[in-house]
């Protein structure tokens, strides 16, 4: 039986789960609430959850990124 495909990426240094709440926190900057919502199945509640979360994260982030020389 071939390997499974979540296998071979974790041997090439893929991590499913850090992908996954990646792209989520990243939907999370870039839709309304109720769409990220019922996009994904989940309560209002915990969609805007997400949202603040990202927010925060992005935020801290872009406070924490260096400054290009000669800006």
């Amino acid at each position: 039986m071939p390997p499974k495909s979540g296998e071979r990426l974790r041997k090439l240094g893929i991590r499913l789960a850090e992908t996954r709440s990646t792209a989520l926190f990243q939907r999370a900057t870039e839709l309304p609430a109720a769409i990220l919502a019922r996009t994904l199945g989940v309560h209002i509640t915990v969609a805007v959850k997400w949202q603040r979360a990202a927010a925060g994260q992005l935020s801290e982030l872009t406070w924490r990124r260096p400054v290009p020389v000669g800006s």
